[in-house]
């Protein structure tokens, strides 16, 4: 049971509910969840191997394919957990180690990620691959030097083109950062000779060219840039600019209206545009064009203040609101527990929030061990606003059903709002482990 499944595959989610029988054994589980990857249905996979190493919690490949189908679910955090266990198991596990540096990089982890890579290039010196990753990881700890080193080994390596074609650019984009213009102007070509159709080459090139002041040259290479992506706000902006040196202050003008119109918030086009209806005797525009240049998100004049939490009370309300309760019906206690409980749903669904809660308190009163009393209840908690008696409710139904993936989806979406994001995705993560497939939709969205 050796297969090991590349993560490289076409990502389609569909949700597949395995049926386990007990004649089936871990391996053909881990066949189940092999095939079901190559299909590009990553949840079902996942739920393959769950099920494969609960037969078998030792087998390390399990949990490394287990790994690369919640990385491409983009659970970063589950993989990463994956990964780990991957490596207790199996410590020379090179590709373990690269795809935990990747999951933790896409973390924004980068110094974490950085010593998986280099013990992928001590277990294994002549992945490319590696090299590349790391390359990039250095880039982002602004170590610009090394990150060459790294693409220039990758280069040297003879790799397929998709890899050197990215360590040429990526090369590149390190020589610009330490003003070797040139250098990148080499790079940036070496890139566009080996993929001609990819619009960041160009204009990165044509902001080498603008810097060593080829005006001519870097107007010719946003050409291109806006040819291939017509909705590159910068390039238009850039090649505005380029314009604007040269003082074809007209043509700069409709480069800067394409720019604000992708983007309205681009304050360097309103200051180039309100240049350039200076030097055109246009006034008004340019003191209009000037003042937003000046005011728009400026945090130095500007008092008021923002809540920029990446998932706000509103959002935290729609992705609740997508839960539905498990109302199915139960035989009928001689305590009751289940009408109060099925009058509690009722009440919340009529907007009587209090009412609900007053029902479902006494369900749970009289049958302290009713999961979904408890779950409803912090359903009901959270839409008031009462957030942690909602989290109390929820890690309540979770300790009574350790299998209740709605449960901790909900107590994953409202720690992430109350700002522990990473306790939130840790849950959501649990959630869509346990088959609530609704939870991959917001780790993609909240989680990366």
């Amino acid at each position: 049971m050796k297969k090991v499944v590349f993560p490289f595959l076409s990502i389609c989610l569909t949700v597949c509910v395995l049926q386990a029988s007990a004649q089936q054994t871990a391996s053909e589980f881990f066949d189940i969840g092999v095939n079901k990857s190559k299909a590009g249905d990553y949840i079902g996979a996942s739920q393959a191997y769950s099920t494969a190493i609960a037969m078998n919690p030792e087998n390390s490949t399990s949990y490394y394919n287990r790994g690369l189908a919640k990385q491409q679910l983009k659970d970063h955090r589950g993989a990463i957990l994956d990964f780990d266990r991957t490596i207790d198991l199996d410590p020379k596990n090179a590709l373990a180690y690269l795809y935990r540096g990747k999951s933790k990089s896409d973390q924004d982890d980068h110094r974490s990620a950085l010593q998986d890579y280099n013990r992928t290039i001590e277990l294994n010196p002549e992945d490319a691959l590696a090299f590349l990753y790391r390359g990039m990881t250095r880039a982002k700890l602004l170590d610009y030097r090394r990150a060459i080193q790294d693409f220039t080994k990758v280069v040297e390596l003879n790799t397929e083109d998709d890899k050197k074609y990215q360590a040429y650019f990526s090369r590149g984009a390190c020589k610009s950062r330490l003003e070797d213009y040139q250098g990148s102007i080499s790079d940036f070509t070496k890139a566009i000779d080996m993929n001609p159709k990819r619009s960041q080459s160009f204009a990165s090139r044509g902001f080498s060219r603008l810097k060593i002041n080829d005006f001519a040259g870097a107007i010719k290479d946003f050409d291109e840039a806006v040819k291939l992506n017509p909705e590159d706000s910068e390039s238009y902006f850039n090649r505005g600019f380029a314009k604007t040196k040269i003082e074809d202050f007209r043509g700069a003008m409709n480069d800067y209206d394409k720019a604000i119109q992708l983007d309205p918030k681009n304050v360097r086009a309103f200051y180039g545009r309100g240049f350039c209806n200076s030097k055109l005797g246009n006034q008004k525009d340019a003191t209009s064009d000037l003042t937003k240049a000046i005011e728009v998100d400026n945090v130095n004049i500007d008092s008021k203040v923002y809540y920029t939490g990446r998932m706000t009370k509103n959002t935290l309300d729609e992705l609740r609101n997508v839960v539905q309760e498990r109302s199915r019906i139960n035989e009928f206690s001689e305590d009751r527990s289940e009408a109060f409980y099925s009058r509690g749903i009722s009440k919340f669904k009529t907007g009587d929030g209090k009412g609900a809660i007053i029902d479902l308190n006494k369900s749970i009163e009289l049958n302290p061990t009713y999961a979904e009393a408890y779950f409803s209840r912090g359903l009901v908690r959270s839409s008031m606003g009462l957030q942690k008696e909602a989290l109390q409710d929820c890690s309540n139904a979770i300790k009574l059903n350790p299998k209740y993936g709605e449960a901790y989806y909900v107590r994953g979406i409202i720690k992430h709002a109350l700002g522990d994001e990473n306790a939130g995705c840790y849950d959501l993560s649990r959630a869509g482990e346990l088959g609530y497939s609704a939870a991959y939709n917001v780790i993609r969205e909240y989680c990366n």
